[in-house]
């Protein structure tokens, strides 16, 4: 895929500019709006400076994302293996203010997104204090991670050959679009039932036992970035037919689905009779 390559879907979706702009459109839809590159040496690939231990993860959001990463890019593989299928690593990016992205340039406008023309995960940290501040979202620790799981889901669907369905049709509240983004959710569960049990290779579990207050936050942020929720704050009114991510029941209903049965095969939303 070239450049111009739509993005593997934000976080959330808006049927407004500023709301459209923050949940991850098509960078290249920010031309002429969302500014330019502005400080390309602000981004860092893959790490943030002295994110060496759980304890940096617990104190700074630039090392939890960078842990909850790595966490991730550890379940996976195994987890893949056991369907004879590979994952290949994608890369990370964690950004303030500007980057530039295999789907064209991206200020932190966009929000956290997954570009499938460079494989290529992006995070802007601010992000997560604009969930808590603008959408109500609460700022737990697990609400964040939600967010980088979700993320990562889209690259497994890209490897799966899912992520081409929300292209193909891309809204409406039983489009594949909204599919694709309760999938990623999903597969956001699934990683957190496994992550709170021992790594094979460190024997130790990335995640303490989760309490009901930690599913409480990734709760909140998955409905706090709900088309219905989204669409009331901005306009008033919801209207179904221009969904592309899914409504705040459906988003914590398919999170708490993976999480609560930690089996992929019951993420398949394709063939779900009802979301």
């Amino acid at each position: 895929m070239g450049r111009g390559t739509k993005i593997g879907g934000g976080i959330g979706g808006g049927i407004v500019l500023l709301l459209a702009l923050l949940f991850g459109v098509n960078p290249q839809l920010l031309e002429g709006l969302g500014g330019t590159v502005q400080d390309p040496s602000a981004q860092s690939q893959g790490t943030a400076p002295a994110c060496r231990t759980g304890a940096d993860a617990d104190q700074r959001l630039d090392c939890r994302i960078v842990g909850t990463v790595n966490s991730l890019n550890a379940f996976w593989p195994a987890y893949l293996a056991g369907y004879n299928r590979q994952y290949p690593q994608p890369e990370t990016v964690i950004f303030r203010d500007a980057t530039e992205t295999g789907c064209g340039a991206a200020t932190s406008a966009v929000g956290p997104f997954y570009c499938p023309a460079d494989t290529t995960a992006y995070f802007d940290p601010g992000f997560f204090q604009e969930l808590v501040d603008r959408f109500g979202s609460s700022g737990g620790p697990l609400a964040q991670e939600y967010v980088v799981a979700h993320e990562f889901g889209h690259h497994v669907q890209n490897v799966l050959g899912y992520l081409d369905r929300a292209q193909q049709d891309p809204q409406g509240p039983e489009s594949g679009a909204v599919r694709v983004e309760l999938q990623a959710d999903c597969y956001a569960g699934l990683w957190a039932h496994h992550a709170t049990q021992p790594d094979p290779a460190s024997g130790q579990p990335f995640l303490d036992p989760l309490t009901e207050q930690d599913l409480k936050d990734a709760l909140s942020a998955a409905s706090a970035v709900g088309d219905d929720r989204i669409q009331e704050a901005a306009t008033g009114r919801v209207t179904p037919e221009a969904w592309t991510h899914g409504s705040s029941e459906q988003r914590q209903r398919w999170f708490y689905t993976g999480y609560s049965t930690g089996d992929i095969n019951q993420c398949d939303t394709f063939s779900a009779a009802t979301l």
